[in-house]
């Protein structure tokens, strides 16, 4: 057996967070088992609206997701909407199809350029890419740069937009500021049509493959806001009916739903929406598409990258349609008269459509709220394509060209999940019939894990985290041999992170219950922990525990990591501000700890 880390720093997202990893196991040239695990915290979104006035809830649903609060705004409010019986203006209706255009810019730009694109060209990241192709880097980031700026002339701001309520907009935008964004719109349409061509010229592998395409579908134009719900295989239904066809489940290796069509996997997203609406795109976006020469509808994911270019072209020539000629009902300040309901709403996501369902009570407060996100309805189509896209690349090839192919197929679907990065953790094991091969770990790799809650008191691991990955001795060690990650009170899931380095490195808040040593850096050897059930952490399900379940079920690994907990004593207290001098002195306490590992001293 052999294994390869490669390790990540991941920020965290909301329903999707942390590390994703692929695990292979390949017998005889095949794949025996293929997982792609997904660490997602408890979907607590939903429980956080109940209780919640519908005024509340298009900017809490915002919060989701850092690149498409836009679609959680415009599916939550169209369903309240549906609810109330409130007919937006024609106005309200065409400025928010521009400001979801300009989601699609930013998220499309974001991914071609900066996750997508390197695969293809042969680079690790943008920064080596921009070597060579600096104007395709500069084109990538001002046109993220226009989609952001559009969100903000609806939203007020680009991260979290709040401009957006039920009924219309809180503020319709100045005219100058709307005729200075059309200029930049259309200056902007050439490099959107080289785009779409230097997308087409990438060298893309050839893998067709048998899936059903799932999108909304309007009856005149091209669906971003709106639309019934149609595959390629019959299906053409309206978004209330959503939940009699489709059906999210659970699977044991991941905490990320997976989701089936008539217990089919089913693609989302900017490929399949072209392989079903490619007669509603405008004509000057159509006669960019033909002059690629790729045939659509396609069978091959990887064309998902000239498919988020033609939809950044689309998304640039509808806004400035709509701009230039809006409606003349401006109102977007409707009466709202709340009343009991259920109501849906369905849009579509940079990603693929993203739907919601709400129950209001007679005061408009939400009693119950379901949303299911594009990613967790890609997630089982992402596993059949792994499946099925290795086995045509090549079982033979080497764990560094398997990982990069996996990757790249991951990309195609631009998920929400730390496989989006440039990284991810591979554990591949090649089973022979007739021997197994040694697991290798990487050389003396380090992992520091902060433990804790980014939202209360319970900041210490966090911040420790944050101050050492700015230390610059320490980043001339990441990401090969230091790798740093922050995890929301993990509990068990921890156990996921225990492995594949030499020395792991827990940051938390510690708890003795002895007054007088409150403030006091505090270091375990964790094999200390064993047997405990007084935990030292102050989280409640105790880390002690959890340390002593890992070593109870490695007791009899030698090769193993060497796992140590650092920490400033509570001194009883439940999560205490510890001072930000009593935090930097334990980073400062760390740092040296890991130099010493990773920089020992030459005998002289």
């Amino acid at each position: 057996m052999s294994k390869r880390r490669i390790d990540i720093n991941v920020p965290v997202l909301a329903r999707v967070e942390g590390e994703g990893a692929l695990e292979l196991k390949i017998r005889d040239d095949r794949i025996e088992e293929l997982h792609l695990r997904i660490y997602e915290p408890p979907r607590y979104f939903e429980k956080f609206l109940e209780g919640r006035g519908y005024d509340e809830v298009p900017d809490t649903v915002a919060r989701i997701c850092g690149i498409c609060p836009v679609a959680y705004q415009m599916s939550a409010v169209q369903a309240i909407e549906s609810i109330f019986g409130i007919e937006v203006s024609g106005w309200s209706q065409a400025m928010r199809r521009v400001m979801y255009c300009g989601e699609w810019l930013q998220s499309h730009s974001l991914h071609i350029h900066m996750l997508a694109a390197p695969d293809f060209l042969g680079f690790n990241s943008i920064i080596e890419m921009a070597e060579q192709h600096a104007d395709e880097v500069r084109r990538g980031l001002m046109l993220q740069s226009l989609g952001n700026d559009l969100i903000a002339l609806f939203g007020g701001r680009s991260v979290h937009p709040v401009g957006v309520r039920t009924g219309g907009f809180h503020k319709p935008p100045a005219k100058e500021s709307i005729l200075g964004l059309v200029q930049r719109l259309r200056a902007a349409l050439p490099e959107a049509e080289a785009l779409i061509r230097w997308t087409a010229s990438l060298d893309l592998p050839e893998d067709d493959q048998d899936f059903p395409s799932v999108a909304l579908r309007h009856p005149q134009d091209y669906a971003i806001e709106s639309g019934r719900i149609v595959s390629d295989q019959g299906l053409d239904i309206g978004i209330d009916a959503y939940e009699r066809h489709f059906e999210e489940f659970q699977v044991p290796h991941s905490t990320a739903l997976h989701s089936l069509l008539h217990g089919q996997a089913y693609l989302l997203g900017p490929l399949a929406r072209l392989n079903l609406n490619q007669d509603r795109l405008p004509a000057p976006t159509r006669a960019c598409l033909d002059a690629t020469g790729i045939g659509f509808p396609s069978r091959n994911m990887f064309h998902s990258i000239v498919a988020r270019a033609v939809e950044i072209h689309l998304a640039l020539v509808e806004a400035i349609r709509l701009l230039e000629n809006p409606p003349a009902d401006r109102n977007s300040d409707p009466q709202v008269v709340p009343q009991a309901g259920t109501g849906f709403g369905c849009t579509e996501a940079p990603r693929g459509i993203l739907w919601h369902r709400y129950e209001l009570d007679t005061a408009g407060r939400v009693e119950q709220a379901r949303i299911v996100p594009p990613t967790s309805q890609n997630q089982a189509r992402i596993e059949q394509d792994l499946r099925q896209s290795l086995q045509h690349f090549g079982l033979e090839h080497d764990e560094a060209g398997l990982r990069l192919h996996a990757e790249k197929v991951i990309r195609n679907y631009d998920p929400c999940i730390s496989c989006a990065t440039h990284f991810l953790l591979l554990d591949v094991q090649h089973l022979d019939t007739a021997k197994s091969i040694t697991a290798i770990q990487t050389a003396e790799h380090v992992h520091v894990i902060g433990i804790g809650s980014p939202g209360d008191n319970d900041q210490l691991g966090w911040q420790v985290v944050q101050q050492l990955q700015q230390d610059r001795q320490l980043k001339n060690h990441m990401p090969e041999r230091l790798t740093f990650t922050t995890l929301d009170r993990p509990g068990t899931a921890l156990l996921t992170y225990l492995k594949n380095s030499a020395l792991i490195v827990l940051v938390d808040s510690l708890c003795s219950d002895d007054p007088s040593l409150a403030g006091q850096i505090i270091e375990l050897d964790t094999t200390a922990l064993t047997g405990s059930t007084n935990g030292l952490s102050s989280h409640g399900l105790g880390l002690a525990e959890t340390l002593s379940l890992y070593h109870t079920m490695h007791s009899n690994d030698e090769t193993g990591p060497d796992i140590h907990l650092v920490g400033l004593d509570t001194g009883g207290a439940a999560s205490p501000p510890f001072k930000p001098q009593a935090v930097t002195e334990l980073a400062w306490y760390i740092r040296e700890k890991l130099l010493s590992f990773l920089e020992p001293k030459q005998p002289t």
